[in-house]
């Protein structure tokens, strides 16, 4: 299968170079200069992965990404910041916009290459092996995984439909302590670690990601 990828940068120069290694490895690739143009090629074209910048004029990478997972066809679209910016806080405020991945500049396209494709393996880890899958039944308090059924206690099932809500966005702690146990309720602080740990175990994959002091995200 030839996957579609869509560059979005408003370096000439970026979009060439990326754009003709990630050719060589046998990806199909279009490219744009802002977020706005990416916006309208990527509804035209639908790519299994967009790169985007940061920095950018018109609509800049955040921008771009929170409309890319507001987007009903396009919201499930793998998403690698490549950007300059090597700030610590503009990574995590990235990652709360829904990106996959983010890469610092300058990075050897040998390894850009490696995670690109370490990116689309998951896509046909996917395709291939639907085992990974789950489904919530709301009634029953439970998850059916390929193993079967899994009922779960109210605040683990609780804290899985927060996070399956919207997959992909980092659901900061406090804000799943606040909507899960409520505002005021006091906690132990390694409660959410603990109820998470039971999840991943009950589910069998490694679809719900830690994004360290920060949160986690459920990915499908």
């Amino acid at each position: 299968m030839s996957y579609r990828i869509l560059i979005v940068d408003d370096e000439r120069d970026i979009l060439e170079f990326v754009g003709y290694n990630l050719s060589k490895e046998g990806y199909e690739v279009y490219t744009a200069g802002n977020g706005e143009e990416g916006l309208k090629i990527a509804e035209k074209i639908r790519p299994h992965l967009i790169i985007l910048d940061l920095m950018m004029p018109v609509m800049d990478g955040r921008e771009t990404c929170e409309a890319i997972r507001r987007h009903p066809v396009l919201k499930d679209t793998m998403v690698i910041f490549l950007s300059a910016v090597c700030e610590e806080e503009k990574q995590v405020d990235s990652f709360m916009a829904g990106a996959d991945d983010y890469i610092t500049k300058p990075v050897s396209m040998r390894v850009l290459c490696s995670r690109v494709n370490a990116i689309m393996k998951r896509l046909d880890d996917g395709d291939s092996d639907k085992q990974a899958g789950i489904r919530l039944d709301e009634g029953r308090h439970s998850i059916i995984t390929a193993e079967g059924e899994v009922t779960l206690p109210r605040k683990e099932f609780e804290i899985l439909r927060l996070l399956c809500s919207e997959p992909g966005r980092i659901f900061t702690r406090e804000e799943i302590y606040s909507r899960v146990w409520g505002n005021g309720i006091v906690v132990g602080e390694r409660t959410l670690d603990v109820h998470i740990r039971r999840l991943r175990r009950k589910m069998g994959n490694d679809s719900i990601t830690t994004l360290k002091g920060v949160g986690y995200k459920y990915s499908e």
